[in-house]
């Protein structure tokens, strides 16, 4: 959705002159908006990090330069450039990652959903959220072109809508009790800086529906992914602070749910790749494979009979 250029300070992007469902940024003044929210966003969980928004200005003699006088011709995020060696990914790709050095960025988070904003959802909405999610994955992800195990998506999916109607209270519970808040939307390994203070950058700054979600469910989606890259430990460290930080007692089926639910929406993240015009056939297969990952992972959820 941008073009980032890396300084070996400084980190600018550029957001591309598109239009999804989801997101519009087909006008300088929607990207400068945007550039705007992303800032305000991010600055919740990275305030040293986000710096501000910079024109990029035409001169006098009509060349284009960051900053300064003349006309805006578009508009750019400022960040600092944080170490690439102390993001979590690579952390754990090193493989030598310890709970100390993991401790301070899951309180940083755990105290960020204690404070976070109340969702303004109704229970009865959450519950069609979900049923409407897990629907649209479904449908995307049996499609024949992706190559996937349609008899597995659909057993998967299936036990997640019976999970939605027969836990209806806990879910809805999820709601009333103020647990469903505004959080980040794209908790990735890749988003958490483990540098001190420790830093996570680039929620979702386009879609407040995208950010209105459970902590529980955003923090199993960071546990799979770490799980994923092959420390699944990892994952429950920042649970567990989350846990202690905001008493959360919810019960494991839940967690489980949400981790079958943030599975199946990655798989169809990973087969949208294929849509990319000009995508290589190893691309191709590597998305293919990512999303058959997140399938065998629900799957295996569904196996081990956290089904609720």
């Amino acid at each position: 959705m941008s073009w980032v250029f890396l300084t070996d300070r400084h980190v600018y992007k550029l957001k591309k002159p598109i239009r999804y469902d989801v997101l519009d940024f087909s006008t300088r003044q929607r990207r400068l908006r945007s550039c705007q929210r992303e800032i305000l966003l991010n600055r919740r969980l990275a305030p040293d990090v986000y710096l501000g928004v910079v024109p990029l200005a035409v001169g006098a003699e009509g060349r284009l330069r960051l900053g300064g006088p003349g006309p805006a011709a578009d508009w750019l995020v400022k960040m600092h450039r944080l170490p690439a060696d102390r993001m979590l990914d690579r952390r754990i790709a090193a493989g030598t990652i310890t709970r100390a050095e993991v401790e301070p960025a899951a309180a940083l988070l755990a105290a960020f959903y204690a404070q976070a904003v109340r969702a303004r959802i109704d229970p009865a909405g959450y519950l069609r959220h979900l049923r409407r999610g897990t629907r649209a994955d479904r449908d995307e992800l049996v499609k024949e072109a992706y190559r996937l195990p349609v008899d597995d998506v659909v057993r998967v999916a299936e036990a997640q809508l019976r999970y939605v109607r027969r836990s209806k209270s806990t879910l809805e519970g999820r709601v009333s009790s103020g647990r469903v808040v505004e959080g980040h939307g794209d908790l990735r390994p890749e988003h958490v800086c483990l540098t001190d203070p420790p830093a996570v950058i680039d929620c979702l700054e386009f879609s407040r529906d995208l950010r209105m979600l459970d902590p529980l469910d955003e923090l199993t989606f960071l546990g799979l992914e770490c799980e994923r890259l092959g420390a699944p430990e990892v994952g429950a460290w920042f649970m567990d602070a989350y846990r202690r930080a905001t008493r959360d007692e919810a019960p494991p089926e839940l967690v489980a749910f949400y981790l079958r639910f943030r599975a199946l929406r990655r798989a169809k993240v990973a087969v949208w790749h294929l849509r990319d015009d000009g995508i290589r056939l190893d691309d191709a297969d590597k998305w293919i494979g990512r999303a058959q990952w997140y399938v065998r992972a629900a799957v295996a959820s569904l196996d081990a009979g956290h089904v609720g």
